[in-house]
């Protein structure tokens, strides 16, 4: 009689599958204001941010289930610190990624949380899961799991946000601010934005900004990005417009605004929809893909404020 066998656990058709349930009920939870413990970004158990795909996922898990401790760990960790996961909690999977040489067989970490483009092709890029568990679903932690909340800080309307608009104003890509839309334009290289003056909130204003800036990475000469010919509406448009909300997620943790975009509506997810359902690796291509582009404006903005700081003195 033949052995029934057990479905391979898939955490890439898993994962996926889980964002579609939740965009189909026509939210982005990680476009709520949140931090947890005073952090803006899911941590490992030993302080280490998370990246690409995994702090994306963390974060949107921390917002739906509410929890107040930025730290995540599994298992072993836990038990390891004497600590005990409380019975019936649930467990959120994360993915690693790593590399094996064909030559030499041994393994090398790569924490890129995402990154599967491989440089070399005796470079095998290899992916796993594991399952983790929040700080606040775990009992007998130290206090230092559980880090006060910070006071989160109350900006005029309509005005700029001194350290956000120090940040934007370094990068050296040109945005013109005219008119009522936000968009980037490839023949020109230039980022198109409303005043401040038309958002109320100024962290919005913010949060489409850097959407846009995200879009500016993909040209040739940064970070040549490219999905095939993109359409309003097309696959290839959607694949980027889900590249630029990363983006702008990612870089938000940082400077302290959420995503935002002046168009929410049923096309917008419909764009995130579509490239889900049809390609179950697509989230990890285009975490990666933002945090590249989020550490490219990083490091554009250190660049360009270190040049200002030098003609100063």
């Amino acid at each position: 009689m033949a052995r029934s066998r057990t479905p391979k656990f898939d955490a890439s058709e898993v994962i996926t599958n889980e964002i579609i349930r939740i965009i189909e009920r026509g939210v982005l939870p990680w476009r709520k204001p949140w931090t947890a413990g005073g952090s803006s970004r899911p941590l490992r158990v030993g302080g280490e941010p998370y990246q690409g795909v995994n702090n994306f996922l963390l974060t949107m898990r921390t917002v739906m289930a509410g929890h107040s401790s930025p730290f995540w760990m599994t298992l072993p960790q836990a038990n390891a610190l004497d600590a005990k996961v409380r019975k019936g909690e649930k467990s959120s999977v994360v993915v690693y990624y790593g590399q094996s040489r064909k030559d030499a067989g041994a393994y090398e970490h790569d924490r890129s949380d995402g990154d599967d483009h491989s440089e070399e092709a005796r470079i095998f890029r290899f992916q796993k899961s594991y399952r983790v568990f929040n700080a606040c679903q775990i009992e007998g932690l130290p206090d230092s799991f559980f880090p006060d909340p910070e006071p989160v800080p109350e900006h005029p309307p309509s005005e700029p946000i001194p350290h956000m608009q120090a940040f934007f104003d370094a990068i050296d890509i040109t945005t013109v601010f005219t008119g009522t839309e936000a968009y980037y334009l490839p023949p020109v290289d230039k980022v198109y934005m409303p005043s401040i003056t038309r958002f109320h909130d100024p962290r919005n204003f913010y949060g489409v900004w850097a959407h846009e800036l995200a879009h500016a990475t993909k040209a040739p000469h940064r970070l040549n990005r490219d999905f095939g010919l993109s359409k309003f509406g097309n696959t290839a448009y959607a694949r980027e417009e889900i590249v630029a909300e990363l983006t702008s997620v990612f870089l938000g943790q940082t400077l302290g605004f959420t995503a935002h975009t002046l168009e929410m509506n049923a096309a917008y997810l419909h764009n995130w929809l579509r490239v889900l359902r049809s390609d179950k690796g697509a989230i990890f291509r285009h975490a990666a893909d933002a945090q590249r582009a989020c550490d490219y404006l990083i490091a554009r903005s250190e660049t360009g404020r270190a040049g200002e700081n030098a003609e100063a003195a």
